[in-house]
C-alpha cells in the first residue's frame, strides 16, 4: 500500500465534547525553554518495544481532503486531515520499517509538548523507528477488524505508536488520526506543516472568563469528532469497494482522543466499540469538576466501553465517568492503572525513562510525567487490556 490522498464529502458531526483535564491547562503557559542545541550526534536517539502478534505490521498514510467542510481553525474552505494506517502485513521484505515522527513534526512536537521541564533540543525525536513497515502487502487472510485511534491535546498521532502496532499485529487494521491545528505539528504531503493554535485559543479564553473556556472545549471536541466520522465515511467506501472486506468498527484514544472516542460512540452507529485511556467526559479543566456534561456522559451507550483510568481516576472520582457508568446500557469495563500518571498511556512511558536517564533529570520530574509504574508492567497492561477489549467485541 501507498501514500493516499482522499477527497470526499465528509459527514458532519453532531454536538460533541471534549475532555482534556489539565492539558490545556497547560497550554496557556510558555513550551518548554529551549536549551543549547546538541549536535545531532550528541541527542539522544530512542527505541520502541516491539509489538507481540502473530503479524508483521506494514502502514501507510492518508491525506484525507474533505471539500464540503471549512476548517474551523484557520477558516480554510477544505478541511485536511492525515492519519497514519497500520495493518497485518502479508510480508515485509525489502520494506523498511517508519520513523515514528517526520523531522518536522519532529521538531515541532520539541518545541510544543506536554511535558513541563524536557530540554529541547536534546532529543533526537526523529531517529525513532517504529515496527510497520512502509507500503508492505497487506495480509488477505480474513476480514480485518478496522480501529480508529485519537491522540491527546497536543500529541501526534504516533505517540500512540505502541498500541496501534500492537493491534496491527493482532490482525487489526488501525488508523491513527491527527486532528491538525491541535496537534504540536502535523506535515502533509507538499512539505506544508500546520502547528497549534490551541496555546493561543486557549490563552484567549482564559482571558475572556470560563464561558468562554467551555466554548473552546466544546470546539475542541467537536472537530475532532467530526475529524473521526469522516475517516468513518472513507473506511466505509474501502468496504464498499473492495480495498477491506466489511468488518467491525471500533475506536479508541488516550485523554481528549479517548473522550472523542466515546463521543463518536455515541453519535454513530457504525462504531461497534471505544476505549477511553484516561479521558475526562465533560467540559471541564480538572477531572474532578462537576457539570458540563458530554452526551455520551449524560445519556450513555448501549454499546461496549472500556474506561482505563490513572492513578486515582476511576468513576467514583471522575463525575463524568460515574454518569457514563450510570446511563449506559451496554457492556462497560473500568480498570485503574496503579502507579500511573495521565502520559502513561503513550509512548511516553517507554521513551521519557530514558530520556530522563540519559538527561540526568531528577526523578519527580519523570514521575510528574509518566508515574512510577515500572515501563515494561504499563506497556503490558495496556496491550493485554486493550487487545482483549477489542477482541471480545469486534471479532
Amino acid at each position: 500500500m501507498d501514500d493516499h490522498e482522499i477527497t470526499a464529502p465528509f459527514r458532519p458531526a453532531r454536538r460533541s465534547v471534549l475532555a482534556v483535564g489539565a492539558a490545556l491547562s497547560a497550554l496557556g503557559a510558555t513550551p518548554a525553554a529551549a536549551a543549547t542545541r546538541a549536535r545531532a550526534s550528541d541527542r539522544v536517539r530512542l527505541r520502541l518495544p516491539a509489538p507481540t502478534g502473530p503479524y508483521a505490521v506494514g502502514t501507510t498514510r492518508l491525506h484525507l481532503v474533505d471539500r464540503a467542510r471549512r476548517d474551523p481553525w484557520t477558516g480554510d474552505r477544505v478541511r485536511e486531515v492525515m492519519a497514519d494506517v497500520r495493518y497485518p502485513a502479508r510480508s515485509v521484505s525489502g520494506h523498511p520499517r517508519a520513523a515514528q515522527m517526520t523531522a518536522r513534526e519532529a521538531a515541532g512536537f520539541d518545541r510544543l509538548n506536554n511535558f513541563a521541564g524536557l530540554p529541547a533540543g536534546r532529543v533526537d525525536w526523529a531517529a525513532t523507528r517504529t515496527f510497520a513497515h512502509r507500503s508492505a502487502p497487506l495480509a488477505r487472510t480474513a476480514p480485518h477488524p478496522v480501529v480508529l485511534y485519537s491522540p491527546g491535546v497536543l500529541d501526534p498521532r504516533t505517540l500512540g505508536t505502541t498500541l496501534t502496532d500492537e493491534l496491527a499485529s493482532h490482525g487489526y487494521v488501525v488508523i491513527a488520526i491527527d486532528h491538525p491545528y491541535d496537534v504540536s505539528a502535523v506535515e502533509f504531503p507538499d512539505g506544508r506543516v500546520a502547528t497549534s493554535r490551541l496555546p493561543e485559543e486557549f490563552a484567549a479564553a482564559q482571558k475572556a472568563g470560563g464561558a468562554a473556556v467551555t466554548s473552546l472545549l466544546e470546539k475542541t471536541t467537536a472537530v475532532r469528532v467530526a475529524d473521526l466520522r469522516s475517516v468513518l465515511d472513507t473506511v466505509e467506501r474501502a468496504f464498499d469497494d473492495g480495498r477491506l472486506r466489511r468488518a467491525p468498527v471500533g475506536a479508541f484514544g488516550q485523554s481528549a482522543g479517548g473522550f472523542a472516542a466515546l463521543q463518536a460512540l455515541h453519535d454513530d452507529r457504525r462504531l461497534a466499540a471505544a476505549a477511553d485511556l484516561d479521558g475526562v467526559l465533560a467540559y471541564v479543566q480538572d477531572d474532578r469538576d462537576e457539570g458540563h456534561l458530554s452526551t455520551v456522559a449524560a445519556e450513555g451507550t448501549d454499546r461496549p466501553v472500556l474506561l482505563m483510568g490513572s492513578d486515582g481516576n476511576d468513576r467514583t472520582t471522575v463525575p463524568s465517568w460515574r454518569e457514563l457508568w450510570r446511563h449506559s446500557t451496554g457492556w462497560r469495563r473500568e480498570l485503574t492503572l496503579g502507579g500511573s500518571r495521565h502520559a502513561t498511556y503513550t509512548d511516553a512511558a517507554t521513551l521519557l525513562p530514558p530520556v530522563a536517564a540519559a538527561l540526568d533529570l531528577d526523578r519527580e520530574t519523570l514521575t510528574g510525567w509518566v508515574g512510577t509504574i515500572p515501563t515494561a508492567r504499563a506497556v503490558a497492561v495496556q496491550r493485554a487490556q486493550v487487545t482483549a477489549f477489542f477482541d471480545r467485541h469486534l471479532w
